[in-house]
Parts: C-alpha cells; sequence; structure tokens
C-alpha cells in the first residue's frame, strides 16, 4: 500500500512537471524592438540608448540594454522610439466643413461609423494609439470602440463620451432648421433643470459612456448667435457632476468663459476642454481640483484661419465667434501653464484634419511647454487624465505595448512627430 501511493505521487510529479514543462515550452513568441533612442518614460525625461523592448502577448514583458534576441526582430536602431501618442478630444466619426448641416439630416449612425472607421485608421497611422472622443452620436461611437477593442476594426483604443450633454437651445443644440426637421437632429442628450440633467446623465452612462462631455457654454461652431458665455445653470452643472461621480465616471466641460468653467470647477468637474478665457480664479480651481486643461489649440489655430479667410464657408454669427475665441485660446494656455496647471494633450481632431493631429505640439510649444513637456503632455498626463496610466503613457513591463518611432530628435524638434513612422499598438505592427 504505501509503495502504492509512492508511484502514484511520483507519477503526479512527474505529471506536474510536464505541464510546466508544457507551459514553458508554449510561451508567447516574442518580438524585440531594437531602439536606437528610448524615451520610454516621459515622466522621468530620461533617453536611453540602444535598447530592446522585449513585446510579448501585446504587453512590454522587458526592456534590456543592448542589442538582443533573435527571429522577431524589429530594427528601429536609426530612430527615436516613445510610447503611443494620445489625443484626448477627438471626434472620429467625422470632420467639419461646410456641408455640416446637410450632413446631419442625410448620414445614419452606420454611414458615421464607417467614416469613423477610416478616421481611426488614419489616425493610428498618425502614432495616436488611443484617443478620447468627445461627442458622437451614440450607436456610431460605441460600435466603433467595442469594433477596435474586438479587433475586428484597426484603430486606436476608444474612450467614448457619447453625445455630449447641453441645455435645450444651448450649443449642443442643433440649429438653423426648419421645426420639423431640428426635430429630428436633434440629440437624446438635452436636458433642462438638475433633475432632468440628472436622468440624461445616468442614461448616457447606461447607454456606454466611459466619461461624461457637457457643453458648459457657447460653442464657436454652433450656427447661432448666442456667444460664447455660460448655458447651463450651476444647478444643472452640479447635478451632471453629481451623477457622474456616483457611477464612476468622470466629467468634462467644453467651455469658452471663466464663469462656466469657475461653476464647472466649483462643482467638482475633472477637466476642461478648450479652457478659453480662464481667469485667475479658474487657475486655483485647476489647481484646487486637480483638474486638467485640454487646450486643444490645433481647433483654435484652424477656426481662426477659417475666420481670416473672406472665402470661408462660416456664417457671419460663426465667423465672429471665431475670429473671438481662436486666437486667445493660445494665450489662455500659456497662462495656464505659467501658472502650473495640468495640461493634457487633445486637438478636437474633425475641427482640424484626423492624422494632422501631431501639428498640436508645436502650438504648445508655442504656449510655453518644453518639447518634453508636450510629449508628457500626449503621453503620461493624457494617460492619467483618462484614467488609464496603469495601462498606457509609458513603457514598462506589463504595459501595453504601445510603441511609436520617428526619425530625428523629437525632444529638439517637436515637429519630427508630425512623421511617425513606426506604429505598434497593443503588440500589433500597423506600420512599419
Amino acid at each position: 500500500m504505501k509503495r502504492t501511493w509512492h508511484l502514484l505521487a511520483g507519477g503526479a510529479a512527474l505529471a506536474i512537471a510536464a505541464l510546466g514543462w508544457g507551459a514553458a515550452a508554449q510561451e508567447a513568441p516574442a518580438t524585440y524592438i531594437h531602439a536606437g533612442k528610448l524615451l520610454a518614460d516621459p515622466a522621468s525625461g530620461r533617453v536611453l540608448e540602444r535598447q530592446t523592448i522585449v513585446v510579448r502577448d501585446g504587453k512590454v514583458a522587458e526592456i534590456r540594454a543592448g542589442f538582443v534576441g533573435e527571429g522577431d526582430v524589429v530594427d528601429l536602431a536609426d530612430s527615436f522610439v516613445l510610447p503611443g501618442l494620445i489625443d484626448s478630444h477627438v471626434h472620429i466619426c467625422h470632420e467639419n466643413g461646410p456641408n455640416d448641416k446637410l450632413r446631419r439630416t442625410v448620414q445614419t449612425a452606420a454611414d458615421l461609423a464607417i467614416d469613423g472607421a477610416r478616421y481611426a485608421r488614419i489616425t493610428l497611422d498618425a502614432g495616436f494609439t488611443t484617443v478620447a472622443d468627445m461627442g458622437e452620436e451614440n450607436d456610431a461611437i460605441f460600435a466603433l470602440r467595442d469594433g477596435i477593442a474586438a479587433g475586428k476594426v484597426p484603430g486606436p483604443r476608444i474612450v467614448a463620451a457619447g453625445n455630449a450633454l447641453s441645455p435645450h437651445g444651448g450649443a449642443g443644440d442643433p440649429a438653423g432648421y426648419r421645426p420639423d426637421v431640428g426635430h429630428l437632429v436633434r440629440r437624446p442628450s438635452l436636458c433642462s433643470g438638475g433633475d432632468d440633467c440628472r436622468r440624461v446623465t445616468r442614461e448616457t452612462i447606461h447607454r456606454g459612456a466611459d466619461m461624461i462631455k457637457i457643453v458648459a457654454t457657447g460653442s464657436v461652431l454652433a450656427d447661432q448667435a448666442s456667444g460664447l458665455g455660460q448655458q447651463f445653470a450651476d444647478d444643472e452643472i452640479k447635478a451632471i457632476v453629481d451623477a457622474a461621480h456616483a457611477l464612476g465616471r468622470r466629467v468634462t466641460a467644453h467651455a469658452h468663459n471663466a464663469a462656466a468653467m469657475n461653476a464647472f470647477l466649483g462643482a467638482g468637474g475633472d477637466s476642461v476642454e478648450h479652457g478659453t478665457n480662464l481667469d485667475a480664479e479658474t487657475v486655483k480651481l485647476f489647481k484646487a481640483n486637480n483638474a486638467w486643461l485640454i487646450p486643444t489649440l490645433l481647433a483654435g489655430d484652424t477656426v481662426t484661419r477659417w475666420g481670416n479667410d473672406p472665402q470661408s464657408f462660416l456664417s457671419p454669427a460663426v465667423r465672429a465667434k471665431a475670429l473671438e475665441a481662436g486666437p486667445r485660446m493660445l494665450q489662455s494656455a500659456a497662462f495656464a501653464h505659467k501658472h502650473g496647471v495640468r495640461i493634457a494633450f487633445g486637438t478636437d481632431a474633425s475641427v482640424s484634419k484626423h492624422g494632422e493631429n501631431a501639428r498640436e505640439f508645436s502650438l504648445l510649444v508655442r504656449a510655453g511647454l518644453t518639447p518634453l513637456e508636450a510629449i508628457r503632455a500626449a503621453t503620461v498626463n493624457a494617460a492619467d487624465h483618462l484614467g488609464l496610466l496603469s495601462t498606457i503613457g509609458s513603457l514598462a513591463p506589463g504595459k501595453a505595448a504601445d510603441i511609436v518611432a520617428v526619425r530625428g530628435d523629437p525632444l529638439t524638434d517637436v515637429t519630427t512627430l508630425q512623421h511617425v513612422g513606426f506604429v505598434m499598438k497593443g503588440g500589433t505592427i500597423y506600420k512599419k
């Protein structure tokens, strides 16, 4: 009996050893990326030379000194390598232009999703491996987000807000249509009063929103002569922020007006898009809340050019707002940066063309950021802002293998990031 037990135990041990050997033998194959220069952690700013990034199962397995590995080797020995870039403000399913009003009446959610798939690939090829979509039709953007996450469609991972919340008659309520048509193109995210706004917030999250965006002020491209002042009432803002936070979602606000930003940040808001005309009180609230500013300077630059073009498609009301807000956005960002407000990278792409997102870097530098600070805004800062710092934003063991490379040194010439030559997202190479 005793001998039988020993035989059984020995057999079990051999079986366990065999299983372990099989697991080791079946370990996922690695890709070895040889990086001539590597900025693995933009927070530190330390650039290493002749490094190998070992990628396995879509993640960074390790980073080794020197060029090592054999088999699946990617030679970037003549390149500057850094984490995948993050754009915290896009509208991935469309681009703005003279046909905006008509587009709303003829495009279905399916049409928008198809356009979004095309723009997503363009954005990914530009080196942006993660984006936050700050306002698209729910069915379109949630389908695109989920399709990319499932590997069915190539594109950056998407954090999606869905339809932005707006007051009735506000900038998010399409204007300029005859009443019966206007009723059809209205979004389900309009609300009035605290209780109604609380309900819409909860319904938007239930529908699938990763975060909540509100249109707190007038909008430059809204075809209405209602200015750029505050449009949500303070109690409505408070109701939205409280409802979203109770359901574990962050809240960001489109805002071009200091009073609206102050009300939003005072209510506990997490971040502000654009931030035009912020003041000293706004800066204090940003810092007290540890909130983020997403300056979208490329959008400001674009609408300024449109406003100054005598052949522009902008209506007189929109042109006036463009020439008021556009030039002020750079000044506001410079003021915020000078006083220590945390900045995350975002372009408002759709105003500017998708794929040109990296033009934002040089505008951030014009606002006073160093090239390294601008890169941090599009990596570790944006990841922190979106609640994804444990997954993306830097290259370290266990994090997603989101890797881009350029020729030249973006720390001395940040415009080199407009010419990304290599893109890997989640361990898959999309551009080589």
